[in-house]
């Protein structure tokens, strides 16, 4: 039976069917890579086979394809935690077992900058999670999927690590002052963070393992950490491609090679 208008998913011909993802069960893969931008949908979908577009509505672009002969979904949402709430509700009732974000960060740390992390867990600075669980429930990572992606880190002899991350909704008056009136709640924002140990922050690893347990779905969260958040330098032209590069297959290999059912 169809939900009713404002439901999670509708039904189409026998078989699931998003709200905001115009597809339906069997169009997304089993294991699924979220980013925020679309354009780098396109440079997950130029290193898989047979890539199909089965999805474009709003900024959410969906292609599924195969990586070593395991079918993948790549889905944008485009930024900030209550849009990947969409779309974790929604592949999650399109068939999604195993999700990776793939995205960017800002260091809190600047020795983390330009360096690739995995989020063993992160702190819940966002408030989309809240409307799911109580502020006490942990944001914690799939050791499973972690294990693998730091399996092919080291493959390739890269400096990532696991780290601790932060979210938040607020990227102008949390994560960055562009105003100088809000720089010193920034700034407090950063030297609370720091002292709990949180390496890098962004808008949505909190959301996504929290959201994504609670939903059944096995999520882990790896980042580019793009910008320095003490001096706000930016990672930029050979180097930030070249990073971006690494981020795309280390997240393919990974999530290709870990089973769908390791605990």
């Amino acid at each position: 039976m169809a939900t009713a208008p404002g439901g999670r998913a509708r039904m189409k011909a026998g078989r699931h069917e998003g709200w905001y993802l115009k597809c339906t069960q069997g169009e997304i893969a089993e294991r699924v890579i979220l980013v925020g931008d679309p354009a780098r949908v396109d440079v997950y979908a130029g290193m898989l086979e047979s890539p199909r577009t089965v999805n474009k509505n709003r900024a959410l672009v969906a292609v599924t394809g195969a990586h070593n002969g395991n079918r993948i979904s790549v889905v944008s949402f485009g930024m900030g935690s209550p849009v990947l709430a969409v779309v974790l509700e929604e592949i999650s009732w399109l068939g999604a077992r195993l999700v990776l974000r793939a995205g960017t960060a800002l260091a809190i740390d600047s020795q983390w900058f330009g360096k690739l992390i995995i989020a063993e867990g992160a702190f819940r600075g966002e408030s989309t999670s809240l409307t799911y669980v109580p502020a006490a429930y942990p944001a914690i990572s799939d050791s499973g999927l972690s294990d693998c992606l730091m399996l092919h880190l080291k493959a390739r002899n890269l400096s990532g690590k696991r780290v601790l991350m932060g979210s938040y909704d607020g990227f102008f008056t949390e994560i960055v002052a562009l105003d100088p009136r809000r720089q010193e709640k920034v700034q407090q924002v950063r030297a609370d963070l720091q002292e709990m140990g949180i390496a890098a922050v962004d808008m949505e690893t909190s959301a996504l393992l929290t959201i994504g347990r609670v939903l059944g779905l096995r999520c882990a969260s790896m980042c580019l950490v793009t910008v320095d958040g003490s001096s706000l330098d930016e990672l930029t032209g050979e180097d930030r491609e070249a990073k971006e590069r690494e981020l795309v297959e280390v997240s393919l290999e990974g999530i290709t090679e870990c089973s769908l059912d390791m605990e």
